[in-house]
């Protein structure tokens, strides 16, 4: 029989402290028999061997050592303290080996791998936190937040006879007696991984502590904003200093929060008695946070801080941006602020470079579909429109069109309001109204830039749609985007902004319109049928017998149980034709020109929606959802 090199439990530190004194563990052990007994496990399992299973006791300790010098800094960053406590567990030191699965070579033994199997093996409930579904006020009161993070535990359910517990140490039963008796409450344990314990630990109490402290700081200083009257009242009082330190943290746990989850944008919502966080994800607002009213102006002052915006004004509108640090990638933030009945509304609006710097082929284009649109952009002179309403995917289609066409032969000149993302590539301008640099000023004058490509961020007006036009009229290719619900009906609101249709006609390119929408969970997606009034709803042909596979998401932890992950886009592209050309020179209308262009073989939006469903791409409620159902007699 084998003999393990540990004794039975063998003291880490024992609360000595190691290296530079900054980073304390205490009294942090190893129990060998329980290491042991998962590693059976795993091997009676058939995820890992024998051999691996002798790698770990041998080298355990080393490992050990190696995880606590490796969490240092992570913890340091997430609890803002010199000193922090952490121990190893023994399911952390079997995962931190990265061993590949006996059974299935592609897979890994991973931490969520071996919970799930002890939490089987001891006849418990898995459960995967979601920190959305989580009640706020239920993980932050029922405990401490020093009891939570010394024994890994949250509640996730409470009745009044009963409380469910997620725990990463699911041996500790004295700990489950202790609870129930000073609660009066039966306690069901289930099990959580670790790491996921921990994250919501430090989020959901840090958040708390960083309200609680600053709610006492501000608690006598800021009359509450009851009404539209008072607002305007007030604007004269002197602004809080939010450099203090708990609202600091408590925005800085909020972005921290939003780039953990892949939000969008952040919603900060006075409300008349207390204020709201809530964020965007996949296209869906969750309300994640509700905040003291008390603290909310301090909380808006730091985000304004941030974006370099003026923090005493209150009345208008205003647009700021900042640059923040996650993991390994640089994210760009957009903040706008407005004035609403209870104080000032603020979004913030959140720039993956991942998504904004995505090439064409990953945006959700057919091959049929890319192909005309990239001889669309190969043209060296003319106008490519993209269309759509708000949060459409507009402007990541364009960054992604400049990035598949930029050369060092060409000089590429942005126009934006404000700029959405820093390329160094581009020469990318703001727009600033207040002194006059408005798209149509500044039209003019990047053209004595000597511009190959001028991207503008939006036709908005007669001017800038007229330098639009003899822009392109002067050899440079004009990309831009209007807003509109089709692509037809993109060349009736050009017109409806003053350009002459036989100027038009001569300059556009092609049109884009698009549409976002939610992508199927690929974890969870199982086989569907599209029912008899779901097909007689998109118009499908239908033949007695016959039936139409689709899929859906069944919903899981991957997905938060939404059945979507991701977002892909819908495309209706119409390039100009020559016959296209002819009847906007003869001011046509718009049915006639979107006949046409299905003569020549356009996908409206619902067409490319159904034939995404088709491919199990995404539901048949996305394609509802977010096409209009236009017939073109």
């Amino acid at each position: 029989m084998f003999h393990s090199p540990w004794p039975r439990r063998w003291p880490l530190s024992d609360g000595v402290t190691h290296g530079d004194n900054a980073f304390r563990y205490s009294a942090s052990v190893i129990d060998h028999r329980r290491l042991d007994q998962i590693l059976e496990l795993l091997v009676s399992r058939g995820y890992i061997h024998a051999g691996q299973k002798r790698d770990v006791l041998n080298r355990g300790r080393d490992q050990v050592r190696h995880i606590l010098l490796d969490k240092r800094a992570e913890m340091r960053r997430l609890l803002g303290r010199h000193r922090v406590a952490y121990r190893v567990s023994e399911i952390e030191l079997i995962a931190s080996f990265r061993f590949m699965r006996t059974d299935d070579p592609d897979q890994a033994v991973d931490e969520e791998l071996v919970t799930r199997a002890v939490a089987e093996d001891l006849g418990l409930a898995y459960v995967h936190l979601d920190p959305l579904k989580l009640d706020y006020k239920m993980v932050t009161e029922t405990f401490g937040g020093p009891f939570a993070e010394r024994h890994l535990v949250i509640p996730v359910a409470e009745t009044r006879d009963s409380l469910t517990l997620a725990m990463a140490n699911p041996w500790d039963t004295p700990l489950i007696q202790n609870i129930s008796q000073v609660k009066g409450k039966k306690v069901h344990a289930v099990v959580a991984q670790k790491q996921q314990v921990l994250q919501i630990i430090i989020e959901f109490h840090g958040f708390r502590r960083s309200m609680r402290a600053a709610e006492l700081d501000y608690a006598t200083d800021i009359p509450d904003l009851g009404n539209l009257e008072q607002l305007y009242e007030l604007t004269d009082v002197a602004e809080l200093d939010a450099t203090d330190q708990p609202i600091v943290r408590a925005v800085w746990y909020l972005l921290n929060y939003a780039l953990d989850h892949r939000v969008s944008d952040i919603h900060l919502e006075p409300k008349r008695d207390e204020a709201w966080v809530r964020m965007r994800i996949d296209g869906v607002m969750h309300r994640v946070h509700r905040l003291p009213k008390v603290v909310f102006p301090a909380m808006v002052s730091r985000v304004k801080m941030l974006g370099r915006m003026d923090i005493a004004e209150r009345r208008r509108p205003q647009d700021g941006r900042f640059k923040t640090q996650h993991k390994d990638d640089e994210v760009e933030l957009r903040v706008s602020t407005v004035p609403t009945a209870f104080g000032e509304k603020v979004v913030i609006r959140i720039f993956d470079p991942g998504v904004l710097k995505q090439e064409l082929d990953q945006l959700g284009f057919f091959p049929r579909e890319m192909a005309i649109y990239k001889r669309m952009l190969a043209t060296k002179n003319g106008m490519v429109l993209v269309v759509g309403p708000t949060g459409s995917g507009k402007t990541t289609t364009l960054y992604s069109s400049l990035h598949h066409i930029n050369s060092p032969r060409i000089n590429i000149v942005t126009l934006e309001d404000p700029i959405e993302n820093v390329h160094e590539a581009f020469n990318q301008i703001a727009m600033q109204p207040r002194i006059g640099l408005t798209f149509g000023t500044a039209l003019k004058n990047v053209l004595r830039q000597d511009p190959d490509v001028i991207m503008v961020g939006e036709i908005r007006d007669d001017e800038t749609a007229e330098n639009a036009v003899q822009a392109a009229l002067t050899g440079h290719q004009v990309m831009s985007t209007i807003h509109t619900g089709d692509a037809a009906g993109a060349i009736g609101r050009m017109v409806d902004l003053g350009t002459l249709p036989f100027l038009l006609s001569s300059v556009l390119v092609g049109v884009v319109a698009q549409r976002l929408v939610r992508k199927i969970c690929p974890h969870c997606a199982i086989d569907d049928m599209l029912t008899e009034e779901q097909a007689s709803a998109l118009r499908l042909p239908r033949v007695r017998g016959r039936s139409f596979k689709i899929k859906r998401g069944e919903g899981c932890v991957r997905c938060r149980h939404t059945g979507y992950k991701g977002r892909t886009g819908l495309y209706e592209i119409m390039p100009i034709t020559p016959r296209i050309n002819r009847l906007i020179t003869d001011s046509a209308p718009g049915i006639e020109i979107q006949k046409e262009a299905l003569n020549d073989g356009m996908l409206t939006l619902r067409d490319y929606g159904i034939k995404k469903m088709a491919k199990g791409l995404t539901t048949f409620e996305e394609v509802v959802a977010l096409t209009d159902d236009k017939l073109v007699y």
